[in-house]
């Protein structure tokens, strides 16, 4: 279990190394997929299918990084160099299922999870009913494999150029074998991404809000590119790394 807390560790190290440029790619690749999005139809589709692909390019520059190479950030473009179609087939089955997970929710509380998530109408009714927190354990519960199937996915394509189905095999195989890290992990998240700095921050806050209110905003700016370092750091542990990986100089 040590190894998940590794992960967060080794994270946090090697975002010291290059915070300005790891940043950039972490909320880089969160605005980008928050520009796509915004298209009516399109773009919520759209953004999940270029996902695996932009994601790639978050990691790519935190391999570099890791390595010692000199990269800008047009490294977050570098995935589209690398095994775009299994890439863009993943984002295509991670959105199906997530989909299909959402329906499924329908069976607990008629749908009215799915509108939540899918920003449809949704009364307040739907909101206070006793069937939504049923509903929502449901989907954590049926989308997990789905996460464990995506969350190495995009390296094994890109970096090792296999395709699709198989990349979400190994990936979900992979997650299952280290259940044990990967829950030291998911602890050691909310431990020091939310307990702690909650418990300092509403300490402050008692003494001095505004000042409180100032703490919270640097927290995501470390808290979200530390997290990406730790995606690099869990699947550099889990799977090693390639000889070669095409990144963009």
């Amino acid at each position: 279990m040590q190894r998940g807390w590794g992960w967060l560790r080794d994270g946090l190290t090697l975002w010291l190394r290059s915070p300005a440029l790891l940043s950039f790619l972490a909320f880089g690749y969160l605005l980008v997929l928050l520009v796509i999005s915004i298209f009516p139809l399109i773009g919520q589709p759209a953004a999940s299918l270029l996902m695996p692909i932009l994601s790639l390019g978050v990691l790519n520059g935190y391999r570099a990084v890791a390595a010692g190479r000199k990269v800008g950030p047009d490294v977050l473009f570098s995935g589209f160099k690398s095994n775009v179609q299994s890439l863009v087939t993943i984002g295509g089955i991670y959105l199906i299922a997530s989909v299909l997970v959402l329906a499924l929710t329908a069976l607990a509380d008629g749908g009215g999870l799915f509108a939540v998530m899918t920003g449809g109408n949704v009364d307040d009714a739907a909101i206070t009913d006793s069937s939504l927190p049923l509903a929502m354990l449901l989907a954590v519960a049926l989308s997990t494999p789905v996460v464990m199937a995506y969350w190495f996915a995009p390296v094994l394509a890109g970096w090792w150029n296999i395709t699709a189905p198989k990349a979400m095999f190994f990936s979900f195989h992979a997650c299952l074998r280290n259940w044990r890290p990967f829950l030291a992990y998911a602890i050691g998240l909310m431990i020091f991404g939310a307990f702690i700095p909650g418990i300092v921050i509403g300490v402050i806050g008692l003494l001095s809000p505004t000042l409180a209110t100032i703490l919270t905003v640097p927290l995501p700016l470390i808290l979200i590119p530390v997290v990406f370092a730790s995606f690099f750091t869990s699947a550099r542990d889990v799977f090693g790394l390639p000889d070669e990986v095409i990144i963009a100089k």
